[in-house]
Order: C-alpha cells, then sequence, then structure tokens
C-alpha cells in the first residue's frame, strides 16, 4: 500500500471481528516496530503480544475499550535504559514507546489489520494486571483485529483542521 493511502485510510476501530490476526502478519507489525527510531538506538521498548483469554480478560478489567480485538500488543518500556536529555528532567521513553507503537499501529493498516490506540486505563493497574517488572513503563495498548462488517470510523475522523491552522513558519 502507499504510505499516503495507509495515513489516509487508518482510522481507530471501535468494532473487531473475532478473526485472528494472521501470524504473518503479526510478525511484520511487530518487525515494523522493532525498526522504529529511538534515542541513542537504546530499543527501550518491551513489547507484550496478548491473544489469550486469560490475558485479554485481564485487559477488560482495567480498560473498556478493548472493542472485542483478538489481540492486544502492550507497549511498555524499560525505564532504566533511557536517554535523559542534558540540562533536563526529561528522558526518552515516552517518546520512543510512541514511535514504536505508531510505527506499528501503520504497519497493521498496511498489512489490511484494523488497530485502536488505547490510553483510557490506569498504567500501573495494567503492570499489575501483567506482573511487570518495576523498571518497565505501560505506555499504551493497541487493538488488533479486523473490523466488523458494521464498523466505520467515527463520525469526526475525517475533520482535520486547516495546514495554517496547525503549521506556523518563523
Amino acid at each position: 500500500m502507499e504510505f499516503t493511502d495507509v495515513i489516509r485510510n487508518r482510522y481507530s476501530c471501535k468494532n473487531f471481528s473475532d478473526r485472528q490476526v494472521e501470524a504473518d502478519k503479526l510478525q511484520a507489525i511487530l518487525a515494523a516496530g522493532r525498526l522504529a527510531p529511538t534515542a541513542k538506538n537504546l530499543q527501550e521498548q518491551r513489547i507484550y503480544v496478548i491473544q489469550s483469554a486469560e490475558g485479554l480478560a485481564k485487559i477488560d478489567k482495567v480498560t473498556p475499550c478493548r472493542y472485542g480485538a483478538p489481540t492486544v500488543l502492550l507497549v511498555a518500556f524499560d525505564k532504566d535504559n533511557v536517554f535523559t536529555y542534558p540540562d533536563s528532567e526529561r528522558d526518552s521513553g515516552v517518546e520512543d514507546a510512541a514511535i514504536v507503537a505508531t510505527h506499528m499501529m501503520l504497519a497493521a493498516t498496511n498489512e489490511g489489520v484494523d488497530s485502536c490506540w488505547l490510553n483510557y486505563f490506569n498504567p500501573d493497574a495494567v503492570a499489575r494486571a501483567f506482573d511487570l517488572p518495576d523498571n518497565e513503563e505501560v505506555l499504551m495498548l493497541l487493538d488488533l483485529g479486523y473490523a466488523a462488517a458494521d464498523a466505520k470510523p467515527l463520525p469526526n475522523h475525517f475533520s482535520r483542521k486547516t495546514i495554517e491552522e496547525t503549521v506556523k513558519y518563523i
């Protein structure tokens, strides 16, 4: 798929069928995340693939937003392996994990797989539910699967501000 088609066609699917993502497509999605740039190439992302009934039940307990997706990627990062910016309290963990997640989300669209970026949950509750190590911080969950027959983008999905409203030349 052309990249412009990928970014134009991708939407947050909020109604999934029970059709599972094929292993080769899942591997392509995960590979895209592995190739994402990270500060100093630290690759601090940690991706957990959740497909078991037990794992999906845990997701359902921490968020109402799985929307029936048969696969959920839990995206976290190793807080002990981040780049701290000079003269700053900021580090690269959140942004690097977000870049990884975005690569995977767009790769999903390229593979014909629907997705939804989830951040409506308590990250600490997710970490506890999956017994993640203390050095890992949960950034987001990514629903993956195939849209149900009646799924469609939200009504405001195609509404975009003009370039002039969001971009300034200085």
